[in-house]
């Protein structure tokens, strides 16, 4: 096993020229997580699955939070810059392109993902962000030109409000990146109907 700094597994995929996938669990998951949805959205990926490096009551998180929808955002900026220099090290050791990697998120995860697009320009060639929120607020953020993003969020999810996915939505749109909505009538949970819509936005877009 490498001595890599974050709890990963990795799946070789089987077209070196298709994006990799980067999964990123929500609140109490872990690397093996998103796996299947993975298999949805591009099988023939090389795959990335992280656990994050927090724990909140031994569930892992990406990013510490002070309350529900209250980010501790000195952790969050050291986290995503630990996740961030993750993607680096993980690409080098396994022999990924670097400048073709896909975050694929769900709730925390989502929201370190775009974290990272909040801080670091071009360190994603596209993002399926699924229940996020705002990770912070009165940031410059940088330039994100022709980056597609995908977000999947539910009109009555009780932890991410529509407000904020519309937020979210305008902040990265300022940035150049190309934000698609898909809204479903859920919760936070996620729906099949938006990993359907996830997978034909990848098809399309990749």
């Amino acid at each position: 096993m490498s001595n890599l700094s974050m709890q990963h597994i990795f799946k070789k995929g089987s077209d070196p020229a298709a994006p990799v996938l980067v999964l990123l669990h929500g609140t109490g998951g872990n690397e093996h997580d998103l796996l299947p949805l993975a298999e949805m959205l591009s099988p023939e990926s090389s795959v990335l699955g992280i656990r994050g490096n927090v724990l909140e009551n031994e569930m892992p998180r990406f990013f510490r939070r002070l309350a529900e929808g209250v980010f501790d955002e000195e952790d969050l900026v050291a986290r995503t810059k630990e996740l961030n220099d993750f993607l680096d090290e993980a690409a080098a050791e396994y022999g990924l392109q670097r400048d073709r990697m896909i975050a694929v998120g769900y709730s925390n995860g989502a929201n370190i993902a775009a974290s990272l697009l909040f801080h670091y320009e071009h360190t994603l060639w596209g993002a399926v962000l699924l229940h996020p929120m705002v990770p912070l607020r009165g940031k410059q953020l940088p330039d994100q030109s022709g980056v597609p993003i995908f977000i999947g969020a539910g009109k009555n999810d009780p932890i991410c409000a529509a407000s904020e996915t519309e937020e979210l939505q305008s902040l990265l749109t300022e940035t150049g990146a190309e934000v698609q909505v898909y809204w479903d009538n859920k919760g936070h949970q996620l729906s099949k109907k938006e990993m359907y819509a996830a997978s034909d936005w990848l098809d399309n877009r990749f």
